[in-house]
């Protein structure tokens, strides 16, 4: 069984449900309280996880209680936990969301140990990379580490799937190394400077990071619309599932644990996308971040009853 190792941040997230977001200076009494596992990167591993991929996490989590929890979590999912690194004299990543009543978030982060995954940690955890078939990364840990985990993927015969979010500039020196990117508007708008308002700037986006970096496959997620696929000399829309969304908190990061997954099981990239958009339109009728990740039954049962 082909393996996926998942670089990535560790949050516990404080969720709040309200009304509507507040203006500054508003104090609004919230619907619903919640804390609940989160982070990109182990949001991604436990979607993989629940989705059928074999996955291991290389990541941080401070010395306190929670940290601990949240890896027993891990280890309940399946997930490979041994390059996981508890950072003395630390907290644990925290997320502040708010969620109003359209399914819309507003995010806050502290990184707390997840900017303790420098290059050095990454190096010491080098077996999990080397030995993985995909490699998957964001960017919520320190740029050196993701430049140091691409290097070593890329030397390794390990392919490098990037998902650049949150948005923000990033060096020539790690997308060099990076195979499939998967960005959404406003992200692929950072990186190429191009406003992805309709197809043809999709596809004018895409073309700027197959030319500019080399990037073998380019997907932009474009929320209910679907993702915008380009690879091989070719681009199209692939529509998404209809569902009434609840909460868009991890939609991005669902997505890509089953694309990846489907990716490694050797699935076609049209039937791997639409994997990952089934388990993503799961996860946004449902609250909270790693609570709102499907299970496989759940996502192959959304696709046979939309086709």
């Amino acid at each position: 069984m082909a393996k996926l190792t998942v670089l990535g941040s560790i949050n516990v997230d404080h969720l709040l449900q309200v009304a509507q977001f507040p203006r500054p200076g508003q104090t609004l009494e919230a619907e619903n309280y919640q804390t609940i596992p989160g982070g990109k990167g182990a949001n991604q591993a436990v979607a993989a996880a629940r989705l059928g991929a074999r996955v291991a996490m290389v990541g941080c989590i401070g010395d306190d209680p929670i940290g601990q929890t949240m890896k027993q979590g891990f280890e309940a999912d399946g997930i490979d936990t041994s390059a996981i690194d508890s950072v003395p004299g630390e907290a644990t990543g925290l997320a502040m969301i708010y969620v109003n009543a359209q399914g819309e978030n507003n995010i806050g982060i502290w990184p707390g140990a997840n900017g303790a995954l420098g290059s050095d940690r990454v190096a010491a955890h080098r077996q999990a990379i080397e030995q993985a078939d995909l490699l998957l990364i964001q960017l919520e840990t320190p740029t050196e580490s993701l430049i140091e985990a691409a290097k070593l993927a890329k030397a390794a015969g390990t392919r490098v799937v990037l998902n650049p979010a949150p948005a923000k500039a990033l060096p020539d020196a790690l997308l060099r190394h990076v195979d499939i990117i998967t960005p959404n508007e406003t992200e692929a708008e950072q990186l190429t400077g191009i406003a992805v308002a309709n197809d043809e700037a999709a596809a004018k986006a895409a073309e700027c990071l197959h030319q500019k970096f080399g990037i073998e496959m380019v997907i932009i997620t474009l929320g209910k619309r679907g993702v915008w696929l380009s690879h091989l000399g070719a681009q199209r829309l692939v529509p998404g599932f209809r569902v009434s969304a609840i909460d868009t908190t991890a939609a991005g990061d669902t997505f890509n644990g089953g694309f990846v997954t489907a990716l490694l099981e050797g699935q076609s990239v049209d039937d791997a996308i639409r994997f990952g958009q089934a388990a993503a339109a799961l996860s946004v009728t449902r609250l909270g971040a790693q609570s709102s990740i499907p299970t496989r039954e759940e996502t192959l049962a959304l696709i046979a009853s939309q086709g």
